[in-house]
């Protein structure tokens, strides 16, 4: 589960720091290992509050609808729309999150934070081509912007069966931060290294 944020904090564009940038772990891969572990994909920015058993109560819905009535109203607020696509990611309700993120994108396209999101929710929606996009117009606005450059590579990795693609990705990344942690605690130079090697997931060397 992503990092709450409160029911009154607003979401500006650009709304989270550098610093900050990995919160939390949104996609667990069923399939696709990558040393012996389950790689996955994170979401940039922090959740919106959903409240417990939401689909069962309602109070999902009526968020949402509070949250498209605010956009009605000021169809420029792109942190309302930013808002409203965190509502819909949580809610696994991928292709109202990717209208939603669209919808910010428009006012802000250099939100890196939102495009990486927006990739999330392509992969899920299985169009990774189309996140692969988005991760890269993230790289694009944000030169340091690291989960987008972790979760391309993933993506490459996994649904393209692009090894040697995935690979440039992490390099790149440390090019950035050399101490770039993968999902799974280790290096992700280590982990490049060890797919080099063949020694992950009983590949030979490429």
């Amino acid at each position: 589960m992503g990092v709450l944020m409160s029911p009154k904090t607003s979401v500006p564009s650009g709304y989270v720091k550098k610093e900050n940038l990995i919160l939390a772990v949104c996609i667990a891969f069923a399939l696709g290992f990558f040393g012996g572990i389950v790689l996955t994909v994170y979401k940039s920015g922090p959740s919106t509050p959903t409240p417990k058993a939401s689909a069962k109560n309602g109070g999902n819905q009526k968020m949402v609808e509070a949250l498209v009535s605010e956009t009605k109203q000021n169809p420029g607020n792109a942190g309302s729309w930013i808002q409203l696509g965190n509502t819909y990611f949580d809610s696994s309700q991928y292709q109202k999150a990717i209208e939603a993120y669209e919808k910010a994108l428009a006012i802000t396209p250099e939100n890196a934070n939102v495009q990486t999101d927006l990739g999330v929710m392509y992969r899920r929606n299985k169009q990774p081509r189309k996140a692969i996009a988005a991760f890269e117009r993230a790289i694009a606005a944000d030169p340091r912007h690291e989960v987008s450059r972790l979760n391309k590579g993933i993506v490459l990795l996994h649904d393209l069966n692009d090894s040697d693609g995935a690979i440039k990705a992490w390099e790149a990344l440390i090019e950035v931060n050399p101490l770039a942690m993968a999902p799974n605690g280790q290096s992700v130079d280590a982990l490049i290294q060890q797919y080099k090697q063949g020694k992950a997931a009983g590949k030979p060397k490429g």
